[in-house]
């Protein structure tokens, strides 16, 4: 599989955060800084974007992602000592919820930045088979 240029910059600028602060602050503190690394880098993005979450058609509540980039990758922010399968499930659960392709949950809490690249099964199936 080659590698996703817009997910291979996203990551950039966390590892550029990462190497700069290091590990030990607030999750709010990563999201700020990768703010202004996102917008150094001419993306486009959206911070804390509620989305509606539904149950059968049926309005159950909301919940927020919080980076939307490119209106293409749903980005999660972690500042954890290590990420559990947890943290991946809801990454995974806000990029089926906003019906994007690819997300990515990012930690900056351990002393190497850890990352993970999601894909939505859902469209991915769709895909494969208009492919075929």
């Amino acid at each position: 599989m080659e590698k996703d240029p817009l997910t291979y910059q996203i990551i950039g600028c966390a590892m550029k955060v990462h190497k700069t602060l290091g590990n030990g602050f607030q999750e709010v503190i990563y999201q700020r800084c990768l703010a202004i690394e996102l917008e150094r880098s001419g993306l486009e993005f959206k911070r804390e974007v509620e989305q509606t979450i539904y149950y059968e058609g049926i309005h159950v509540g909301t919940r927020r992602a919080d980076f939307v980039v490119e209106n293409k990758v749903v980005v999660e922010l972690k500042a954890l000592i290590n990420l559990e399968d947890v943290h991946l499930a809801q990454a995974k659960n806000y990029v089926v919820a906003y019906k994007f392709e690819r997300g990515l949950l990012i930690n900056f809490g351990a002393t190497s930045l850890q990352y993970k690249l999601i894909f939505n099964q859902n469209l991915q199936n769709k895909d494969q088979n208009l492919q075929d």
